[in-house]
């Protein structure tokens, strides 16, 4: 019940304060309020807007903030209404221990233009602690010659709230005729107590004396700690020690090392023996100086046993405390002046940062705020601010220790995108000590470059019959721009191929610039084509370049050689004479093929694949001639079967094969009819009734055959006349005619030939009749593979 009542004094107590906030201090341009501290998260300090005379609805435009000097933030801004608030709760005496007046102190930014201004809240104590003593119990050995109104000094207690909530008296319970309590003041303004007796006292009586001591502080309520205090009465011991000194002074620099002797305290006692002999302690030894000071018993010396630390504490106040061997004890006092070395640099904090800023920002654009703080005092604590001189940025000075870095004149992000700007600030100490905050400034882009591509035209390749979306070759544009403003996109300007689109054949990845083919290529049908691709760049109004690409399509071997003679599909089978006299390297006939493809994948070799009797022909490679190896002798084979392979010479090269049938005849009729017999025996297989039917087709198709030569022949008769008068040549037998035949055509055909037949008198034309019907069948390609073909001609 009592910790409840004391919660809600205590929320009285803040409610009170709060009607106390200080708004405006005039004269120093420092906004100023004050809080009680332990107020909740959210509570209302000040309108900061209405302080500053600004209007509330252009603190959220300018993005108003706040920025306290420690790295903890207490309060917080609403910059739409311009509200100052609490962020999260003040403990005063975590934020200033035994300092007061305890104040925060913070900046207000404005951005756009950027502006700061100081200000501070002045944080008020209240009540929540109680005086606490380090012990629980002081045992205190006091002779029984003591005479009255002798003082003896107790135990501090500790109370960390400051003015009327510290500690402010002193009490002994009141069921003793012994001592009081007398309350005193340092020249510190703590108190502490002293025990006083008020009688003596008589060890034979009462040789141990228990009290109470209870501390209380000034808070309404007040709030009190207590400790238990026995005195024990000693035995008679007539003279206490008594010091040199009544105090002791001392300077030490901060950064003295441990073990450092400070002073040496010393008494002297007039006893002997047991009763003089002095030892010697701390009689208000407290948590800090335990830690950082220590005396040695026995001399007395009083060493550092920690570090000390100027900006923490000027001067330190110790009470010593000589006793004798029958407990007489005397006091005195040594004060420790702390000496300021130049131990701590000095501290920058950025407090607002503009970047990126745009490269055609106008010179005196304030980049960034920020302060320089250093710890030290004196000249140890003033300190010059600087930059680098070879970059486009100053200082100027804002408020005190508060500087603006701004530029100098127009930033180009194409020369330099991003500046390290290296700040320094240097104290006057000796020796001096410096620090460095570097601050990354970016230039934002503006666009003022278009895209340049990396070549001034490109070739790319792709084999025909190539599948779908096959990348074919890229274009690369760069733009020295930056971001949005260099992100470049692509893309195909319309045009026409072949009377398709151009958008049909190729397509280009806008983002990276790689150019797919979209259906097959022919070579057959096109070759090459050119198309224009234009990069454009994100900026506003974009930038745009143009680059002429050029596609050539690569011949792939998709064309197996065509055989034109003889023909696979003819109706009839191919059938050639050799007359039983020709000699060796006679011209029987020739294997005629050409090639839809181009280059290497059109050229034909020609090979005998199978004979009849290997040894008797021979095909030429180059031209595929069929010629005799050797004189014919009665013992070869009247019918002679050929087959001649005809292969193109591409990487996987495709072939072609053709069959040939050559009769060895004496005479040109009496072959033909054995040719046709011997064609009947090969259908042995046949039955008898087909074997009939087919001599009997086979004769009147003789006889039909027959009526056709002799017309020919007739008409052949006429026209050799005539050209026998121009031309004279004859063989050198009567019985064949010498006959030239010139064959033009693409593929292995790459020259006119012309070649020497002889043929028997009125067959000029017979030979390479075959060719005139056959002409008007093949694909277009071949068409232009044989232009003409000429007639023998008789001398």
């Amino acid at each position: 019940m009592a910790d409840k009542k004391r919660r809600t004094t205590i929320k009285r107590q803040v409610a009170s304060l709060v009607l106390f906030l200080c708004v405006w201090a005039f004269g120093s341009g420092t906004l100023r309020y004050s809080v009680p501290e332990e107020m909740e998260s959210g509570s209302f300090v000040a309108n900061v807007a209405k302080d500053l005379g600004l209007d509330p609805k252009r603190l959220s435009a300018r993005r108003a903030g706040v920025v306290s000097e420690g790295s903890r933030q207490h309060f917080q801004l609403n910059s739409n209404t311009g509200d100052l608030f609490i962020k999260e709760k003040v403990d005063r005496e975590e934020l200033c221990r035994e300092a007061d007046p305890c104040t925060v102190q913070f900046e207000i930014i404005l951005q756009n233009p950027l502006q700061a201004y100081p200000a501070e809240i002045r944080v008020y104590d209240i009540n929540d602690h109680s005086p606490v003593f380090s012990e629980k119990e002081f045992i205190f050995k006091i002779l029984e010659t003591c005479d009255p109104g002798s003082r003896f000094p107790l135990e501090n207690a500790q109370d960390l709230d400051v003015g009327n909530n510290s500690l402010q008296n002193y009490s002994i319970s009141n069921n003793n005729d012994y001592f009081h309590v007398y309350t005193r003041v340092r020249s510190d303004g703590r108190k502490f107590a002293e025990l006083v007796l008020d009688k003596p006292l008589d060890r034979e009586e009462q040789p141990e004396v228990s009290l109470v001591l209870t501390a209380v502080d000034g808070g309404f309520p007040p709030r009190s700690g207590t400790a238990q205090i026995r005195v024990i009465v000693l035995d008679a011991n007539d003279n206490p020690p008594i010091f040199s000194q009544t105090t002791y002074k001392s300077q030490v620099l901060e950064n003295s090392p441990k073990d450092y002797l400070i002073v040496t305290v010393s008494a002297t006692d007039l006893d002997e023996r047991h009763y003089g002999e002095i030892a010697y302690s701390f009689s208000q030894k407290s948590k800090e100086n335990s830690k950082t000071f220590n005396i040695n018993p026995v001399t007395g010396e009083l060493r550092l046993t920690g570090q000390l630390d100027f900006e923490t504490i000027e001067t330190c106040e110790l009470d010593v405390q000589a006793t004798d061997g029958g407990g007489l004890f005397s006091h005195s006092k040594v004060l420790v002046e702390v000496l300021d070395v130049n131990d701590n640099p000095p501290e920058i904090k950025v407090t607002s940062l503009t970047s990126p800023i745009p490269e055609d920002s106008s010179p005196v654009t304030v980049v960034a705020l920020f302060s320089v703080r250093d710890r030290d005092s004196g000249d140890n604590g003033r300190t010059v601010c600087y930059v680098e001189n070879d970059l486009p940025f100053s200082l100027k000075t804002t408020f005190k220790n508060s500087y603006s870095l701004v530029t100098e004149y127009v930033l180009d992000r194409e020369k330099v995108s991003e500046y390290n700007i290296i700040i320094t600030a240097r104290d006057l100490g000796t020796p001096s000590l410096s620090t460095e905050e570097r601050i990354v400034v970016k230039i934002s882009d503006i666009n003022d470059n278009s895209p340049e591509f990396s070549q001034t035209s490109y070739t790319m390749y792709v084999r025909e019959n190539n599948g779908p979306a096959v990348l074919i070759g890229k274009v690369n544009a760069f733009d020295s721009d930056s971001e949005q403003n260099a992100k470049v996109t692509y893309s195909l300007l319309p045009s026409q191929v072949g009377g398709l689109s151009l958008l049909s054949y190729i397509s280009i990845n806008s983002e990276n610039g790689n150019v797919y083919a979209l259906r097959s290529m022919d070579y057959e049908q096109i070759k090459e084509f050119q198309v224009t691709v234009r990069a454009a760049d994100g900026g506003s109004p974009p930038l745009s370049s143009e680059v002429s690409v050029r596609v050539v399509i690569n011949d792939e071997n998709d064309n197996a050689p065509f055989i034109l003679y003889p023909l696979k599909n003819s109706s009839s089978p191919a059938n050639d004479l050799v007359p039983r006299s020709a000699e060796a390297g006679y011209l029987v006939t020739k294997v005629v093929a050409v090639d839809g493809d181009s280059g290497q994948n059109s050229w034909l070799s020609y090979h005998l694949l199978k004979a009849t009797d290997p040894g008797l022909f021979t095909v030429a490679s180059q031209n595929g001639e069929i010629r005799t190896t050797r004189l014919i002798t009665d013992r070869d084979t009247m019918k002679q079967k050929l087959i001649v392979l005809v292969r193109d010479s591409g990487e996987l090269p495709l072939s072609s094969s053709a069959t040939l049938n050559i009769a060895v005849v004496d005479g040109f009729s009496d072959a033909y009819m054995q040719f046709t017999d011997i064609a009947e025996e090969e259908n042995g297989t046949l039955t008898m009734y087909l074997i009939i039917s087919l001599c009997l087709v086979s004769f009147v198709f003789f006889i039909s055959v027959i009526i056709f030569i002799m017309i020919k022949l007739y008409r052949r008769k006429h026209y050799a006349e005539k050209y026998v008068s121009a031309s004279g040549n004859c063989c050198d037998d009567n019985k064949f005619q010498n006959n030239l035949v010139d064959v033009t055509g693409n593929g292995t055909l790459s020259r006119s030939y012309r070649y020497e037949v002889c043929l028997t008198s009125g067959s000029g034309n017979s030979e390479f009749r075959f060719l005139r019907p056959i002409i008007s069948s093949l694909p277009s390609q071949y068409v232009s593979a044989v232009t003409r073909i000429m007639s023998c001609s008789q001398p």
